[in-house]
């Protein structure tokens, strides 16, 4: 790695190379998910020591300023920025589990998947009420293309979660597991498909848990949860302000931000600070300060802002939306990383989830700005 770059230049580099995007040569590799639940069209790569989920099959990828060359067989690769290598990379490799396949034979990558270097996840239940209907669905979800593809099954079962996880930590030293899933027609809305999971995987292995689901109708689930296994969990607004949630999400959006805030505090109780988090995807049309007014109102409750930049996923009506350049990111994550700082509620005092990890955003590299 380039050992000249200060820590303020990589995080700015960071911060642009995930907003654009890397050119790769097409390539058959398992990690790279084309199409479905996110990430998806990403590759995760080592820069700077940090490793992230880099868009590489969007459409912003395909026309970005950094390319990378043909990696070796350890994964090292050069990474170009209009044609003038400025460092190396490393390519995440695929995990040993991927070659293993559950006791009645389904392949283990299509159960759950590596995000970043060490980190499992999968989406349990792989549908959504809202997912078929124009007038209800989220506008970005690409959650039944993963199906229609055939690189995933539409319900994972508790024991085909736990065998997973267990040859996971076994194999490839696995740090946690994120688990999400579909909104079922049901009024927990997954908290108790997530329950039956989490309690299989923690029978199986020890191992942080985040679990993520809208707010059920009954609080009482985040005690359930917790006590099955969960170290955390995530309920994500993903749009901040009701102009975009019903433009974008326009079924998600009946459940209130008022509702969320009740949750978030509920669930803040029963998994401390930090340990609540959420989503929001910058890009969408929310504003900056919109963001950041937001992210403050989190962190005063305890819940972590998870912002990280909209990637438009094909074959969903937003599929040829802009992605945020590296300016809008860096006015919302800088400021907001000083607050988490300040705070004290940065991602490396998180318990599990997408936070914990940080692949999907620069927002924890950030954050060693104001911790150093």
């Amino acid at each position: 790695m380039n050992s000249t770059l200060t820590l303020e230049t990589n995080y700015t580099l960071l911060n642009e190379i995930q907003t654009e995007g890397i050119r790769i040569e097409n390539t058959d590799d398992l990690t790279i998910r084309k199409g479905g639940a996110g990430p998806t069209d990403h590759k995760a790569i080592t820069i700077f020591n940090t490793t992230l989920m880099i868009p590489v099959f969007s459409s912003a990828a395909k026309k970005s300023s950094f390319e990378a060359t043909v990696p070796t067989k350890m994964g090292l690769a050069s990474l170009k920025k209009d044609g003038k290598i400025i460092t190396t990379i490393r390519f995440v490799g695929e995990p040993k589990f991927y070659k293993e396949q559950t006791s009645d034979g389904i392949p283990f990558w299509k159960i759950a998947r590596l995000h970043s270097k060490d980190v499992l996840a999968t989406t349990v239940l792989q549908n959504c009420i809202r997912y078929k209907e124009k007038e209800t669905s989220c506008q970005f979800c690409a959650i039944g293309e993963s199906l229609k593809y055939d690189t995933t099954i539409a319900y994972k079962k508790p024991h085909h979660l736990a065998e997973v996880a267990k040859r996971a930590v076994e194999l490839d030293g696995i740090s946690q597991f994120i688990m999400t899933t579909g909104t079922p027609a049901s009024s927990d809305r997954g908290a108790k498909i997530l329950y039956e999971s989490v309690s299989a995987v923690a029978e199986a292995v020890s191992i942080p848990i985040q679990v993520q689901c809208e707010p059920p109708d009954d609080f009482e689930w985040f005690s359930k949860l917790k006590n099955a296994g969960a170290s955390s969990i995530g309920m994500h607004l993903e749009a901040v302000s009701n102009r975009v949630r019903n433009k974008i999400m326009p079924g998600k959006a009946e459940v209130s931000i008022a509702y969320y805030f009740k949750a978030f505090e509920a669930a803040v109780k029963v998994f401390g600070k930090g340990n609540v988090s959420t989503y929001i995807l910058a890009g969408l049309g929310d504003t900056q300060k919109e963001i950041l007014e937001m992210s403050i109102k989190l962190i005063a409750i305890g819940v972590y802002p998870f912002v990280v930049p909209f990637v438009p996923v094909g074959n969903t009506p937003l599929q040829n939306h802009a992605s945020p350049n590296k300016d809008f990111m860096h006015e919302i994550l800088d400021p907001l990383a000083r607050e988490l700082v300040n705070a004290g509620m940065t991602s490396d005092t998180l318990e599990s989830g997408c936070a914990k990890c940080g692949a999907c955003s620069t927002l924890s590299s950030f954050e060693k700005k104001y911790a150093s």
